[in-house]
Parts: structure tokens; sequence; C-alpha cells
């Protein structure tokens, strides 16, 4: 008799209860990095929805990682052995985007000179993903709603109309509901598609899981890349926890590979990072530890704690030593050492 197994998957933190199932388990979260709350509670609707074939929509900004959390959410349905198609509704021509959604007929405009499959029918059978679906025209929106109410439509330049069996799952970095007060999106369209929200934070709102991302990049990059860099070190790692990442998880990536590639190995340090990132970074910020499904190191976070009321003492002390030793209660020698251990100044 064959046992099950509770499996942990490093990258994502996802358990897997059957050990028959954990190659399609990691296929599903391939990529998908996140130990902290907010993606654990991703994770876990995920599990819920996938075999749901309710239309979702994904929010959160650029560089998020909302196309693998749609990959994963088709890896994990029923639907998994059937095609994934995606296209970015944003970056087509409007001209052009009814074309490559729903096909078109040869003569149908100038140009089109065979047949072509729309994106809706090569997905039939499997999932459809409208990445940046708030970028689309409203006359192309009434088009794709009466594929969500009837899961039919017309190629361009045709009048026969074909039937598809798909899962939409949409995507948007705008917020849909103000789009729909601007009148910029429909709303029936925006009810069609809000069934089941999911939400995707910045990265800037998990900051526990920046050290993740490193060691996931770092292992990735050295097989891809021929290097051998081996680690990152305290000093830079912690540039980078206090960056604000407005590119979010993509920016992290581009960055860590222009610093693998270029280091080639041994260790990335602070001399490593580029200046606007030195610059940007606020040199005194300290992000809230979480304890996540796989725990957490409490002496990291009590020397987080304590970092941190030090530098709200010389603050409040204006930076006389003896004085934010007097609000903390210890020798000034002892507050001196410490100021020296976590590299605290002040702020210009």
């Amino acid at each position: 008799m064959q046992h099950s197994a509770m499996i942990s998957d490093g990258d994502t933190g996802v358990v897997v209860e059957d050990s028959a199932s954990l190659a399609t388990e990691i296929d599903a979260f391939k990529g998908i990095v996140g130990q902290s709350a907010s993606m654990q509670k991703v994770f876990r609707m995920v599990e819920r929805v996938a075999d749901s074939d309710s239309t979702i929509l994904i929010n959160g900004e650029t560089g998020t990682g909302k196309g693998l959390i749609a990959y994963a959410i088709h890896k994990k349905s029923y639907r998994r052995d059937q095609p994934f198609v995606s296209i970015n509704c944003g970056a087509i021509p409007e001209n052009l985007l009814e074309s490559e959604l729903f096909g078109h007929l040869k003569g149908a405009f100038t140009g089109a000179t065979a047949n072509k499959v729309g994106k809706f029918e090569a997905a039939d059978g499997g999932t459809i993903f409208l990445d940046e679906i708030g970028d689309m025209s409203q006359d192309l929106q009434v088009k794709i709603l009466k594929v969500l109410e009837e899961r039919c439509f017309e190629p361009v330049g045709g009048c026969k109309t074909v039937q598809v069996n798909v899962r939409i799952i949409a995507a948007t970095h705008r917020d849909l509901e103000e789009e729909v007060q601007k009148g910029n999106f429909r709303e029936d369209l925006f009810y069609r598609l809000f069934v089941i929200p999911i939400h995707l934070p910045a990265l800037r709102q998990r900051r526990g899981d920046i050290p993740h991302f490193v060691a996931h990049f770092l292992d990735c990059l050295n097989q891809s890349k021929k290097t051998s860099v081996t680690s990152i070190s305290d000093g830079a790692l912690r540039f980078l926890m206090q960056y604000a990442w407005p590119g979010n998880v993509r920016e992290l990536a581009n960055l860590m590979e222009r610093m693998v590639v270029i280091k080639g190995d041994g260790e990335i340090d602070v001399d490593d990072l580029p200046e606007k990132l030195k610059n940007e970074a606020p040199q005194n910020s300290f992000y809230e530890p979480e304890i996540t499904g796989d725990g957490l190191c409490l002496n990291t976070a009590v020397s987080e704690f304590e970092k941190r009321l030090i530098y709200q003492s010389l603050e409040k002390a204006k930076w006389v030593k003896n004085k934010a030793a007097q609000l903390l209660q210890v020798k000034r020698t002892t507050l001196v050492e410490k100021i020296k251990r976590y590299e605290l100044q002040k702020c210009a």
C-alpha cells in the first residue's frame, strides 16, 4: 500500500499531500516564491478555486506575477492537459486585437491573406488568460462580454458562430471599480469578471519574501548563466530589503540577473549594487517580521526589534547618545556598541 507524504516545495511553501502529485504541484507553482502570510493566502485561494471553472480576476501592480498565478490555476485544474493561451490586451494595437482574440477569415481586411484561428478558439477546452484587460477598448469589451455570457463569437469577417469551452482568467493593474465610475470600463463586464477576485501584493508589502527571492534567483541564474555566485552579503541584502521596488518582482529579477552576470563568482556585496538603489533605499527603515508556514528565526526578529527601538530612541534624543541610553535604560557603552553593530546612521 502506498502511503501519502507531506512534501514541502521550498520555493512556494505549498504542501503536497500525495507524493504521486509532487511533479504536478511543483510544475503548477513553478517560479512562484512566497513565504509571507499574504502569499500563503493567495496559494490557498488557488487551491480552492482551480477546479471551479469560475471566472477569475487577478489584480496587482505590474511585475507582481499575475501571469504565473493564472498559469498555476490552470495547472491545478482539471483542464491542466489542455491549452493555456495568454494574450496581453494592452500590448496589441486595438485594430489587431480583435483578430488576435477571435481570428479572421481570408479577405476580411487588407493583409488577411489566409484564415487565422484566434486565441479563444486555440484555447478551446483549456484556459485563456486575458492580461491587462483594463486596457481594452469599449467595443472589444462588448464582444468579451458575449463570450463570457454565451461562450461563442464570430471571427472577423465571418458570420458563422464558433462555440468554445474555455475557462477565462483576466488580470489588470488598474482599479476596475474606479475605471467603471470614470466610464472607461463597462459595468456589466466588470461584474461578469469579478466572480472570484485574487489580489497580488506588491513586493514592498511582503519584504520578508525578498531573501527567498534572492536565493531562488541565485540558484536559477547560476544554472542558466553558468556562474558561481555563492551568496549575497548581509549589507547588500539589507539594501534590497529597504528599497521600494516600484517594478516589483520583475525589477528584482532583472537586477539579480545583472549582478550575477557581472559578478560571475563569489559573494555579491554592497559595492555590487547600483548607485540608484543605494541612494533611494532609506538607510534606517525596518520591515515587520511575520511567522510563515516554515516559522521565523527568533534571533533575527529580536535583533530587528532591538534595532528599531535603538533608532527611535536616538531620533527622540536628537542623536545625543547619553540621552538615548537613558531612554533605553542601558549604559552608554552598551548603546554605542549596538549602534556600531547595526550600522545605524542619522538620516540626512
